[in-house]
């Protein structure tokens, strides 16, 4: 499976080093992830390519054009057929682990668009499948949110990561923050690893990564905790102390 993006931004000099970095740059050599930047402003057209102008009724700032943003849509479109366009936008939904598995499954890939200055052109919308956003704060562009999309989504894709069991023990996975980890030296400034993780029982260990999970999400996390629904081997752990594991 080669997993084709699209990114859509006035930018593509913000993306390129991050996204053939690491993991990502590996995947695209192993051919699991493709990732094409578009400069927008090459479907602008006149001597200047303008990509934005004043917001009909006044306010601050400058708002994206419709024409150059839709054609730049329309063309994605053309090479990715049946890829879900999405608009990185406050006003969206949350991006979480669950949309990241949502969105990997859609194997014809993924259209982001990036959005500058004010905001895009409402006329634009009708052209995307919805917008998406990272929480509840305003970045100056899409571009940031964009990479945090297609890493999360991009590490899904069977093959890119090389242990597949990675990202299934990773946080958010069953809705419960990740355990602590340890690696050598054994002690650091008279910190030292817990016994448990040098005894060589998988299960006791398994037993404490579990409960960890559970408490660091009660503790750092109590949204997510309030949601969970533990079954009777999970309830049974919670009863004892972290010395009784």
């Amino acid at each position: 499976m080669s997993y084709p993006v699209e990114i859509l931004t006035l930018f593509p000099g913000m993306l390129s080093g991050y996204l053939g970095a690491s993991i990502l740059g590996k995947a695209q050599e192993k051919g699991l992830f493709s990732v094409t930047l578009t400069d927008v402003r090459d479907f602008a057209v006149g001597k200047h390519h303008v990509t934005d102008d004043s917001p009909y009724g006044g306010g601050a700032g400058m708002v994206m054009k419709p024409e150059p943003l839709v054609a730049a849509i329309e063309a994605a479109r053309a090479r990715l057929p049946g890829a879900k366009a999405l608009l990185m936008s406050p006003r969206g939904p949350v991006f979480t682990q669950a949309t990241a598995r949502e969105l990997v499954r859609h194997e014809a890939g993924l259209i982001l668009v990036c959005g500058r200055y004010e905001g895009v052109d409402e006329r634009v919308m009708p052209y995307l499948d919805g917008e998406l956003s990272l929480g509840d704060f305003v970045l100056t562009g899409g571009e940031i949110a964009a990479m945090a999309v297609v890493d999360a989504v991009t590490r899904l894709v069977p093959g890119v990561l090389g242990n597949e069991a990675s990202s299934v023990a990773e946080s958010f996975e069953e809705g419960l923050l990740e355990y602590p980890h340890y690696t050598r030296p054994p002690v650091f400034r008279g910190v030292e690893v817990p016994a448990v993780l040098q005894s060589g029982d998988h299960a006791r260990i398994a037993r404490w990564r579990r409960w960890k999970a559970i408490k660091l999400t009660q503790q750092r996390r109590p949204d997510l905790y309030s949601r969970l629904e533990f079954g009777k081997a999970d309830q049974k752990l919670l009863a004892r102390g972290e010395e009784e594991l």
